[in-house]
């Protein structure tokens, strides 16, 4: 598990200057539009709209490539990436297109690297460990996620944004040098002239106990998953907060995504369509319950609960798609997760950033959680009717066993 370590080291440094950077962007673009919701919807929006063109597509060259050497090369390009719109903030030249422009690329590199780092992780453990393995991987993203936008806040203050995104471009370092200082190499790559395409990852993803959680998570994600917005509009509109107090908003939201992800480490085997459902539900009541209520305590209690519901749902249904299909197929269905979760954030980012635009964050979050609420119960509903069709969970089992035998041969 040496080489798991090293790639968990490298990815804390690397995610905490990530979110140092989340925070620094919403505060610049906060400063350059003088607080407007529909551009910070609109950035949020760019960012996250090349998910929808390029994921599967990145999910593909993550089975037929070297999944260590992919992420080498997605980290050095979003390193110097970062590193340019830092060097614009710094000398004072940095535009709203600027802003605009680097989201895009920045994207398109992230609809690559996310779903390989996802299938790079079931490569490193191995499928008996996967669900730990998963969890501990959400469990370091929520520290950095914790550590990260305190430190901003603090770096805001001291520095200013333009240092803070120069950090964020050091950080990627870490995790090349730590993929770089791992011993195994990635699993083989399929033999020249055997296909790798993206419809059999697609035609996987159609079966029912596959394709009701991924819906789910359209659903969730859509209406539901919008806090790279909706926070810092809160504690701008809402608590009125300074860069400081900023941080800690997103810290707090964070802290309670570390919480849950550390519950779900004690997670054995593939979670229940129930349990997905379930997940779903609660975090539709919490995060109803952050737009109803306007008091600053509360509302940080409201929202360190719902940064847990909101793991907890994403990890359930993670391991519930992950777990169910063969290593072989795990990039492309990662890959369609990752789209219908992060991709549907660009039209989650107008919707929202348009509705707190002209009646106020709260009602974005007061939607977002109904509507989330409301899709849980119609997949308890549409289980209930289904469960005679789904897969048994002992034959996925069992596919995925021979699967490796064959893969290991």
């Amino acid at each position: 598990m040496r080489d798991f370590r090293l790639f968990v080291l490298g990815q804390i440094v690397s995610v905490a200057g990530t979110w140092m950077m989340v925070v620094a962007q919403d505060w610049l673009m906060l400063g350059l539009t003088g607080g407007s919701a529909s551009a910070l919807g609109t950035v949020t929006a760019l960012q996250f709209a090349p998910l929808l063109l390029f994921t599967l597509y990145g999910g593909r060259l993550a089975d037929r490539y070297d999944k260590r050497a992919l992420l080498t090369v997605v980290n050095v390009l979003s390193s110097v990436v970062s590193l340019a719109l830092a060097v614009l903030v710094l000398s004072g030249e940095v535009r709203l297109w600027h802003v605009y422009v680097f989201a895009s690329v920045l994207g398109v590199v992230n609809s690559v690297e996310v779903p390989t780092r996802m299938a790079f992780v079931g490569e490193l453990v191995g499928s008996d460990l996967l669900p730990n393995a998963s969890a501990l991987s959400a469990a370091y993203f929520n520290v950095a996620r914790v550590v990260g936008p305190a430190l901003a806040g603090l770096f805001i203050s001291a520095a200013g944004v333009g240092w803070v995104m120069l950090v964020n471009a050091a950080s990627y370092t870490t995790t090349v040098v730590a993929l770089r200082l791992m011993r195994g190499g990635s699993a083989k790559a399929p033999r020249r002239g055997d296909r790798v395409r993206v419809w059999d990852g697609l035609k996987a993803a159609g079966r029912f106990d596959l394709a009701v959680p991924l819906v789910l998570v359209a659903v969730v994600g859509l209406f539901g998953l919008n806090f790279q917005l909706t926070l810092p509009l809160l504690a701008a509109q809402v608590h009125h907060a300074d860069a400081s107090t900023f941080g800690v908003v997103t810290a707090v939201f964070a802290a309670g995504s570390l919480v849950a992800a550390l519950m779900t480490t004690m997670r054995r085997g593939r979670p229940s369509a129930g349990l997905v459902a379930g997940a779903a539900i609660g975090f539709g009541v919490l995060e109803t319950a952050v737009g109803v209520v306007s008091s600053y305590g509360p509302s940080m209690v409201l929202l360190f609960l719902t940064g847990g519901a909101a793991i907890y749902f994403a990890q359930a249904a993670n391991h519930r798609v992950q777990l169910g299909v063969p290593p072989e197929l795990r990039g492309r269905v990662l890959a369609l997760y990752t789209l219908i979760l992060q991709g549907s954030t660009p039209l989650g980012a107008l919707l929202v950033g348009s509705l707190a635009e002209h009646w106020g964050v709260r009602w974005g979050f007061a939607a977002g959680g109904l509507v989330s609420l409301a899709a849980g119960l119609t997949a308890v509903a549409a289980g209930r009717r289904g469960r005679t069709g789904a897969v048994p969970a002992d034959s996925v089992a069992r596919e995925r066993k021979a699967s490796e035998e064959r893969t290991r041969s």
